[in-house]
């Protein structure tokens, strides 16, 4: 199959396994059917399809994932000793573990496309990721509190590793509390990372955008704890501060090169 035979194959599976979207207009420009399968897979419920539904995922993923180029972690500048800033897409950067801004459900952004890092990631990893995440959550029983961190396999992306964390909601006022909250999802996620054998960790800019963590002091928590976490440990881990916006790339390069 090429990547539109997959896709018109993944599109009539998925709206077999839900009755309620089989209605639905399928739509006929390559734009549009790309949004319709993603929309497709950000709805569908956890857990794991058949072995041939896998294997024409995965075929389909991966090949999306090299038309979108893949970033090498030697191609990223170092700007404090084994610590890097790069603005892309976190989901194709080819490193050790990268991290997920995820919500307390642990399961993923279920609103079709929609652009944050949650939906990003589940999309690009395939349905396995979702799958796997649910188990988590059900072995554990209960919501993900914030701060803390789990680890899954990448599947489909082009790391190793998904570390995903739940960071504060900033509803009002700036708290303490807030500050505590959002450095502890980094110490976790190091933690996580150095305990499995992880070489490098690239972290997304946790909290801010829809959970409302003002930028300039979530990147100043973020450089801080990470400077203080690697000075403690003495670990090795080779960390990545990865933005997608212009503004927070300033506001990291200016911290880093102090």
């Amino acid at each position: 199959m090429n990547q539109k035979e997959r896709r018109i194959w993944l599109i009539r599976r998925l709206l077999q396994e839900n009755p309620a979207c089989s209605s639905l207009p399928v739509p006929k420009d390559e734009s549009g059917h790309r949004r319709f399968l993603r929309s497709l897979m950000n709805i569908r419920m956890p857990g794991l399809p058949d072995e041939e539904f896998l294997q024409v995922q995965d075929a389909y993923l991966q090949e999306e994932v090299k038309h979108r180029g893949i970033v090498k972690l030697s191609d990223l500048q170092i700007l404090r000793d084994g610590i890097r800033l790069w603005r892309g897409d976190i989901t194709t950067l080819a490193c050790g573990a990268i991290v997920n801004a995820a919500n307390s459900g642990m399961t993923g952004c279920y609103q079709p496309c929609h652009s944050c890092i949650d939906n990003c990631i589940h999309t690009f990893a395939g349905v396995q990721l979702r799958a796997r995440c649910a188990d988590i959550m059900t072995a554990q029983g209960y919501t993900e509190p914030t701060g803390q961190a789990k680890i899954t396999p990448a599947y489909n992306l082009p790391c190793d590793y998904v570390i995903h964390t739940v960071g504060p909601i900033v509803q009002g006022p700036l708290t303490r509390q807030h500050c505590d909250q959002l450095a502890s999802c980094y110490r976790s996620c190091l933690q996580l990372a150095d305990q499995n054998g992880i070489g490098s960790i690239a972290f997304c800019c946790i909290s801010t955008g829809v959970f409302c963590f003002p930028n300039q002091k979530a990147a100043e928590i973020a450089v801080e704890t990470v400077t203080e976490y690697l000075a403690e440990t003495k670990s090795n881990i080779e960390v990545i501060f990865n933005v997608f916006q212009e503004q927070n790339e300033e506001i990291y390069r200016r911290l880093l090169q102090q």
